[in-house]
């Protein structure tokens, strides 16, 4: 079921294209933040870099909240997921890492990073279902390869500081939680979701802060963390919720994973001089992955049941034909009946797609 898109506009993207566009942008800011999050956080303990950071992202996720009649608000049944969404990625998960990159080379923590994608990717298959082709497990496997031969330049080169290499591992398993529980609050409104997780996880960093006695960093420093936070970890994951919305939890993840390449690349712009064939090799093993989920083509007979729900949608998708007097301009959020339906199309896993194979 297709509509044509009035005459003198562009079609939408498709949701593949979509999503990996708004998954590679949220690898870019998060990737960034890596190798900074190093330099600023010198001499700062590991949870007050935790909390500056997401002080930031809540900054950033109160500033990007958008018209509430436009987004599906927070719910009381959410509560609970906000709590281990926040515990997993915004406690857990920055502790471990700021802890980890004062132990070892941002490059090499980067590259580390990747593996973020498997945990995500595996938790998507396990509790979602969430269909695994051949070519979603051919572009893990790229990655993943990619992955190991990044690392493997690093460990060949000058080696890491085990310690801090298993620090950003948990890290890794922490926001692959995260990015998966995070799957069920895609329909809802971002910046509430942002904001939400932020918060949280800003005060709990906070409280364990001053309960251990960390000091507070240099007013440069200070401004630096929470500049990356509201880049690398607010808007980074608006744009992550968003991809999934369109794109999946697994497919989310994995093209995610092009964030360690990325962070690997300016850790070395800023000095660190361990790179050699295998930090290319990598790298394009890890863009192959990438490419590989930007042109997937999913298509196929299926069955839409009954549902009644409410988040952002638009009336061109030909899953949203239920009238408006007058139809309201854009996306909108409003509590909607979808009938039974059969057709065939091209689809990912989200929120309208959540059918086995």
């Amino acid at each position: 079921m297709t509509r044509t898109p009035p005459s003198g506009r562009l079609p939408p993207l498709g949701p593949a294209v979509r999503g990996s566009v708004l998954a590679l942008t949220a690898a870019v800011l998060f990737g960034v933040s890596t190798p900074l999050v190093r330099q600023f956080g010198v001499g700062t303990g590991a949870f007050s870099t935790a909390a500056l950071l997401y002080l930031g992202a809540a900054l950033a996720g109160a500033l990007l909240r958008r018209p509430v009649e436009r987004e599906a608000r927070l719910a009381l049944g959410d509560v609970r997921r906000l709590l281990a969404m926040a515990g997993a990625g915004a406690v857990i998960g920055p502790v471990a890492l700021a802890w980890g990159l004062q132990r070892t080379g941002a490059t090499s923590a980067s590259l580390v990073l990747a593996l973020e994608a498997v945990f995500t990717a595996l938790l998507a298959l396990r509790l979602y279902g969430e269909p695994m082709d051949r070519r979603v497990w051919t572009a893990m496997l790229l990655l993943t390869g990619g992955g190991v031969l990044l690392l493997a330049n690093q460990a060949g080169a000058r080696g890491a500081g085990l310690s801090g290499l298993l620090a950003v591992l948990l890290a890794t398993a922490a926001w692959g939680v995260d990015n998966t529980l995070s799957r069920s609050l895609a329909e809802r409104d971002p910046g509430q979701v942002v904001l939400a997780k932020c918060v949280l996880g800003a005060a709990a960093t906070s409280t364990l802060a001053l309960v251990f006695g960390e000091s507070l960093p240099a007013p440069g420093a200070a401004f630096g963390l929470l500049a990356v936070g509201a880049t690398g970890y607010g808007l980074s994951l608006r744009c992550y919720l968003l991809a999934q919305r369109s794109f999946g939890a697994a497919r989310t993840g994995s093209v995610f994973a092009f964030a360690p390449f990325i962070g690997a690349t300016l850790a070395v712009a800023m000095g660190d001089p361990s790179v050699g064939w295998l930090t290319a090799a990598g790298g394009g093993l890890m863009l192959a992955g990438v490419m590989l989920h930007v042109f997937e083509r999913h298509e196929h007979d299926h069955e839409h049941v009954a549902t009644a729900h409410e988040h952002a949608h638009g009336h061109a998708d030909g899953h949203h034909d239920h009238a408006h007097e007058p139809m309201p301009p854009g996306q909108h959020s409003h509590w909607h009946r979808h009938a039974a339906l059969r057709h065939r199309h091209p689809h990912v896993p989200d929120a309208h797609h959540a059918h086995r194979h």
